[in-house]
């Protein structure tokens, strides 16, 4: 069986799609690296929601999600930008989203690390930025996830420099309860964040952020890194003080920095892993055998999937996320929160399906070539 593709001169081809899927099954807890997927939402395709509506959550089926990255050992970062934090979803939406998965993991065992930030409020003064982290810091620890403390568009908006970071972050880190996560996600992400730490000097903002981290150091269980920039991440993860992690948010260059090198490695946090769970669980217990060359055999092949999902408008790369998440059965539709599943182009969805499929990643491959011909004749391409 063929399907037809558009080519890109606006033709078509024919594309022969896999029969079988890759083979990879649940096994052992990873015991080199800690690895987190941040995960993507499933809308209610039936509710009657604009772009400028509450978000409306298929919750059974987001949760159904959740445990399939759990099934395979992966921890989930929840209420992150991959599940549209501040493009659709918003603080209400992750609210509920937190407390629901924080429950369900503790149902299953799984690990969790919740989003923090101060998406309820636009602006404001330093103080009223700090008291919304507050109600969203105290949020996430009574539902017992680990805190991810994100990147705050508020604070890139208000801040006057270093000293404004240094100031809201360590009130913050003395108050926590339990080591937390700093995240550092760069202006392709969010063009919101351009000049985050102070600076636009991305060198000075290192020293700004690395300043934060030193005077709490018991405090940071890790960083999240996502610059998209290998060398900055392996310079910085060398900085800092023994104990604290570096986990890569690098959905470029993620097989290299979780491989690391004689001096380090990161550990990882990665929206990408949202449809790589299965193959990349696999992949890091190849690695906890010692065995590089097999975990970058494995892994390796996926960044071109990776790099046309994240290409330039970066942010947009939750659309196909989620397209994939469709075609490979773990949602019955490609709808998004806010419409979002407009954002991307026929070709790049094509192409998508294709990367996917030649890395064997749809459990069910006949169902991923019929839900895609249904998205084809949406466009009216015909088989």
């Amino acid at each position: 069986m063929t399907i037809r593709l558009p080519d890109s001169s606006g033709g078509l081809r024919s594309y022969e799609p896999r029969t079988e899927p890759i083979a990879v099954t649940p096994g052992t807890p990873f015991t080199s690296r800690t690895v987190f997927s941040a995960a993507h939402v499933v809308a209610d395709p039936f509710a009657d929601a604009g772009p400028d509506s509450p978000a409306a959550v298929d919750w059974d089926a987001t949760l159904a999600f959740r445990r399939h990255l759990w099934s395979h050992g992966l921890g989930v970062a929840e209420a992150m930008d991959t599940a549209q934090r501040g493009m659709g979803l918003d603080w209400a939406g992750a609210a509920e989203l937190i407390r629901r998965s924080a429950a369900e993991a503790k149902s299953v065992g799984g690990r969790i690390a919740c989003g923090v930030g101060t998406d309820q409020i636009t602006g404001g003064s330093l103080t009223q930025i700090r008291q919304a982290y507050e109600e969203q810091l105290a949020l996430v620890e009574e539902s017992g996830a680990q805190a991810i403390l994100m990147a705050s568009r508020a604070l890139a908006a208000t801040a006057s420099g270093p000293e404004d970071y240094l100031e809201v972050y360590g009130h913050l880190l003395r108050q926590a309860a339990e080591p937390v996560v700093l995240h550092w996600l760069g202006p392709m992400f969010d063009p919101a964040l351009e000049g985050y730490w102070g600076s636009k000097d991305l060198d000075a903002a290192t020293d700004t952020f690395l300043e934060v981290i030193a005077a709490h150091p018991d405090k940071v269980d890790g960083i999240k890194v996502s610059l998209l920039d290998a060398r900055r991440e392996v310079d910085l993860r060398r900085r800092l003080p023994d104990g604290v992690r570096c986990y890569t948010g690098d959905d470029f260059n993620y097989p290299e920095l979780i491989a690391g090198d004689e001096q380090g490695f990161s550990h990882a946090l990665l929206g990408i892993f949202d449809p790589l769970g299965p193959l990349a669980a696999q992949a890091v217990r190849v690695l906890d055998t010692g065995n590089v060359t097999g975990f970058r055999e494995l892994l390796d092949p996926t960044v071109e999937l990776s790099r046309h999902l994240f290409q330039t408008p970066t942010r947009f790369y939750k659309t196909g996320v989620v397209l994939l998440a469709w075609l490979a059965g773990h949602q019955t539709h490609f709808t998004m929160v806010g419409g979002l599943q407009s954002a991307r182009s026929l070709p790049h969805f094509t192409r998508a399906y294709e990367l996917a499929d030649g890395l064997g990643l749809f459990p069910d491959p006949k169902l991923a070539e019929e839900r895609m011909k249904t998205l084809l004749s949406l466009y009216g391409v015909n088989q």
